[in-house]
């Protein structure tokens, strides 16, 4: 029971993290565009608790790479270009999560260089802060590269609308009615597990040298 508490502790802040800034980063790039549907639903806000979606972060606890938050909303009309606008919101949320995950890396190796004994004073708070720090990369990596999977309503499935010709777009945007069952496919066929995930470790192999 212990270890089991300890082992959330350690994931608790990294997918809090995560998630807050992931969204936060869809909503501020939005209001920059001029819409101001996220701040006026309270969603331009660093309180983790607008942000978390109940099933997506049991998938974090399970897998510790990939999972999902609660959407922030947001209403292209108001940009002055809709799918351009959309697709910039959309870059935001990896963007924010990659630039964690990059900062994370470098201060797990910054606290390894300090070479603390794990018995000192001040190892005792370094090594439960280096083990979040090696989750958040993780964390970071997977969300990172698990919405950027083309396939609406992931961030990726809006990118490509947003690069796609305006009728292929239009078409694209369509899948989004079957975004979720595709993602259940994706990940019941075994394709996250033996595509997605190995690009995951591979990113964070490198990050983590």
């Amino acid at each position: 029971m212990e270890s089991y508490i300890q082992q959330f502790s350690i994931l608790a802040v990294p997918i809090l993290l995560a998630v807050t800034f992931h969204e936060v980063a869809h909503g501020m790039v939005a209001y920059r565009l001029g819409d101001p549907t996220a701040r006026n639903a309270g969603r331009l806000t660093l309180n983790p608790l607008a942000h978390l979606d109940l099933v997506g972060t049991l998938v974090f606890l399970v897998t510790r790479m990939i999972g999902w938050a609660k959407p922030v909303p947001v209403n292209a009309l108001y940009f002055k270009n809709p799918r351009k606008g959309m697709l910039w919101v959309a870059l935001a949320g990896p963007a924010t999560n990659m630039a964690l995950a990059v900062l994370s890396a470098l201060l797990l190796r910054w606290l390894l260089n300090l070479h603390l004994p794990a018995d000192s004073q001040w190892g005792a708070v370094a090594v439960p802060i280096g083990q979040m720090a090696y989750v958040s990369v993780r964390l970071n990596v997977g969300l990172a590269i698990f919405n950027v999977i083309p396939i609406p309503p992931l961030d990726g499935g809006r990118i490509m609308v947003g690069i796609l010709p305006e009728k292929q777009a239009i078409s694209y945007a369509k899948l989004e009615s079957f975004g979720f069952l595709l993602l259940l496919l994706l990940i019941f066929s075994g394709i996250v597990e033996y595509v997605v995930f190995p690009i995951i470790l591979a990113i964070v192999n490198l990050l983590l040298g």
